[in-house]
């Protein structure tokens, strides 16, 4: 078959390396160039997702730590096992028991494909292993493991696996202004037929569906996720709540410097996708709400946002589900949501709809 996939980020990069294994001739548009919007702003992990159990999406979870194990076999030079520390403090939303139970099913769901298990520690051990935490009411900890990548290396990495294929065509700074259920992709004042065309153009699906015609099955819930990088140093990673919030928050190691995300904003699809003042203020003061050595603006190095694609489920973007969704019209498959992590998994089903 002759394919088009419209969106160079990760999902449709796995989406056409998938199909050319199975033979078919892909073309891959994208507005820009690849991997330039969502997936290379993420929170750089390969992860299953521990606070999705929360929402009781163990099938999702299941999936994606399946995936981080296989990520992390492939391109053991792009992606590590990162400890990450979880303090518990009086004033913690989550009680320790909450943490040991969705911990104990982390570990469980990704029984041979584990990376490491958590543990458990006293107040003691945490001061001992985490000296730069704040330890005034401080309970206990626990530690647990995941994966760290660099999303835009992994990404071109995978694109370079495509392009290994002759039956493969890139067409990057190219806009599809429209598409059809019957195949065509119209840009450039042109028009191309193709046996089945692919949106999987993130942020921009629902958006591409509209200014076609064509009526979409799901919503999308546009959620802005800022991160700021400041020069700091970081021997493990921290999930932390935000102070007085049930959301989380990731403090990392990423080379040499300390990122921290994400946001959670509400956006629109027109709006510019950066990081707000308001945003960068709140990341400062979650870290150091944390740390007992304080960070300003002066530290920031870098700060970068994209937008997440979320199937619009609940009014609370963090229980919203980060589960995709799949819509069909005869020639026509357009993919709603999606996680980093999961974008291979991704990739098989939208195959098996062809």
């Amino acid at each position: 078959m002759k394919i088009a996939v419209i969106g160079g980020g990760i999902n449709g990069i796995m989406i056409s390396w998938e199909l050319c294994k199975h033979n078919h001739d892909v073309t891959l548009f994208e507005k820009n160039t690849l991997m330039s919007q969502t997936s290379s702003s993420s929170s750089k992990l390969l992860h299953g997702g521990l606070r999705y159990l929360e929402n009781f999406e163990f099938g999702l979870v299941k999936e994606a730590l399946g995936e981080r194990e296989w990520w992390i076999n492939q391109v053991p030079d792009l992606v590590q096992p990162l400890k990450i520390f979880i303090p518990v403090y009086k004033q913690s939303r989550r009680p320790a028991w909450l943490y040991k139970i969705g911990l104990y099913l982390y570990d469980l769901l990704a029984g041979r494909q584990n990376i490491g298990k958590h543990q458990k520690y006293n107040k003691a051990s945490i001061q001992e292993l985490c000296p730069g935490l704040k330890t005034n009411s401080l309970v206990k900890g626990f530690s647990y493991y995941d994966a760290q990548m660099d999303d835009y290396q992994l990404g071109i990495w995978a694109v370079n696996q495509v392009k290994q294929y002759k039956n493969f065509m890139l067409i990057e700074k190219t806009t599809i202004d429209q598409v059809d259920i019957n195949g065509k992709v119209f840009y450039n004042g042109n028009e191309e037929q193709f046996d089945k065309v692919i949106n999987v153009t993130g942020p921009w699906a629902y958006q591409l569906l509209k200014d076609s015609d064509i009526d979409s099955a799901y919503e999308l819930d546009l959620v802005r996720g800022s991160h700021i990088v400041v020069n700091r140093k970081l021997d493990y990673g921290y999930f932390l709540e935000v102070p007085n919030e049930r959301r989380i928050i990731f403090i990392l190691p990423y080379k040499n410097q300390t990122l921290i995300g994400t946001t959670e904003v509400r956006q629109k699809i027109s709006d510019k996708i950066k990081p707000t003042q308001p945003e960068i203020l709140h990341l400062l003061s979650t870290y150091n709400y944390y740390f007992v050595k304080q960070i300003t603006e002066k530290d920031i190095v870098k700060s970068f946002a994209g937008i997440r694609p979320l199937v619009k489920s609940c009014n609370d973007t963090n229980k919203t589900t980060r589960e995709y969704s799949i819509q069909t019209n005869e020639k026509l498959i357009s993919v709603f949501g999606g996680k980093w992590t999961t974008a291979r998994a991704l990739s098989r089903k939208v195959f098996k709809c062809i």
